[in-house]
C-alpha cells in the first residue's frame, strides 16, 4: 500500500482532518493526523481512532503504523502559531 492511499482513507474516515504519511518501504508508515475529533481523547483513543479508518488494511498492507495524533489547536501551538 502506497502512503497516499494511507493518507486517503485516513481523512476520508476522518472529516475535517488533514494527515500526512510519510513510508520508505510500503508496509511501514509514519503519519502526522490533525483532527478536531481529537479533542478530550486521550493518545490511545487518538490512535484507536486512525487504526478505525484504516480497517483490515493494518496487520496486512501496513505492518507498522507511527502516529502523531494532534488537535488544530495543539498542532496550532506546537507550530508557534
Amino acid at each position: 500500500m502506497k502512503a497516499a492511499e494511507v493518507e486517503r482513507q485516513i481523512v476520508a474516515g476522518l472529516p475535517g482532518c488533514h494527515a500526512r504519511v510519510r513510508s520508505d518501504d510500503d508496509t511501514h508508515f509514519d503519519a502526522v493526523v490533525v483532527a478536531p475529533q481529537f479533542a478530550g481523547k486521550r493518545a490511545l483513543q487518538r490512535h484507536q481512532l486512525v487504526y478505525a479508518t484504516l480497517g483490515a488494511a493494518v496487520g496486512r498492507e501496513i505492518h507498522a503504523l507511527s502516529i502523531a495524533a494532534h488537535t488544530p489547536e495543539e498542532w496550532a501551538a506546537r507550530e508557534g502559531r
